[in-house]
């Protein structure tokens, strides 16, 4: 019985980067957690079925008394998405619909899963910034509507599974997410990781410039992982809405301001070369938080300042290179 006595939360995605400062933030809550995607192939449906099976029958997991946080995605940059976009359609698509249909079938009540600012439709589709009602006005950046699609399809699946089975399940979009932990992949990483690891192994190798993909004049917003796990705690406490959820820190950064700030912080006093032949992407996507400040606890307030919160990964990042995610 002691197993219950706090509260009990089953994560998937828990080695990855929101999944890892997830599982920090809940332990310091006195939750008990227990990480599914470290022992469970979530695109088996048979290993699903068995998860809850001998979990409910050894007394390991009890599903009525859960909160279920969905984080895990076969994800990447803008390379990886052009280059699979079938495989990440089919993958997410699998796990999503193959977990969630178990998670209701073995009684979970409580679900909040996890997807992405990219799933909004492109600029000629929506008005700036983006909220939650435009999700589905039109289809998303060509350069990764392979994920994009995917992701969208688990909105209409949690919000299916609200309207049939009176589940309490919801979805969250934060925007870029970044931190200790990330993916420092040069090519499967998102742009702020792949950034820092590009200038430090510029720095390492004493090479008198780096080349950065584009030309540097997309926006984008970034919120630090810690504080979009943070996030979905308060979300799991407070909000029981069939509505998707904007969870991201509203503040746009250029690219090129994010590559000069973290040469800054990594002390590398080389050229920064925009190569203009490559996608840019969306020139920007700001989203509104306005139904997270109106309909939870959090505050603007709450979110770390970017500055302090890139240092942080800075640091990180050069105190346990090479041994990071992406390199080794």
């Amino acid at each position: 019985m002691e197993l219950y006595m706090s509260k009990v939360a089953l994560v998937t995605g828990e080695t990855g980067l929101l999944g890892t400062a997830l599982v920090e933030h809940l332990e310091e809550k006195d939750d008990n957690v227990r990480g599914l995607s470290s022992s469970l192939d979530l695109l088996d449906p048979d290993a699903i079925f068995w998860f809850f099976t001998d979990g409910i029958k050894d007394g390991t997991i009890s599903p009525g008394a859960s909160s279920v946080y969905h984080l895990a995605a076969r994800v990447g940059g803008i390379q990886a998405n052009n280059n699979g976009l079938a495989t990440f359609f089919d993958d997410n698509i699998r796990m999503n619909v193959e977990f969630l249909k178990a998670c209701q079938e073995f009684g979970v009540k409580r679900l909040i899963s996890v997807m992405s600012s990219c799933v909004y439709p492109e600029e000629r589709f929506v008005t700036y910034p983006l909220t939650e009602d435009q999700l589905h006005l039109g289809p998303p950046h060509d350069s990764n509507f392979g994920y994009a699609y995917a992701k969208r399809m688990l909105d209409v699946q949690t919000q299916a599974y609200r309207a049939q089975h009176g589940v309490d399940y919801v979805t969250v979009i934060p925007n870029n997410l970044f931190g200790e932990h990330d993916n420092f992949h040069l090519e499967d990483g998102h742009v702020l990781p792949a950034l820092i690891r590009k200038v430090w192994e510029a720095k390492l190798s004493d090479s008198p410039n780096i080349v950065v993909w584009g030309d540097g004049t997309p926006l984008r917003e970034f919120t630090y992982a810690k504080d979009a796990a943070k996030i979905l705690r308060v979300v799991e406490e407070e909000y029981h809405y069939e509505y998707p959820l904007n969870i991201g820190c509203t503040e746009e950064r250029s690219i090129g301001e994010i590559a000069r700030l973290v040469c800054e912080y990594l002390e590398y006093d080389g050229t920064i070369l925009f190569n203009a032949s490559k996608p840019n992407g969306q020139r920007r996507k700001p989203t509104s938080n306005e139904s997270l400040l109106s309909l939870t606890s959090w505050k603007e307030s709450d979110y770390t300042p970017f500055e302090v919160a890139l240092k942080n990964t800075c640091e990180w990042f050069v105190q346990n290179y090479p041994a990071v995610r992406g390199v080794k």
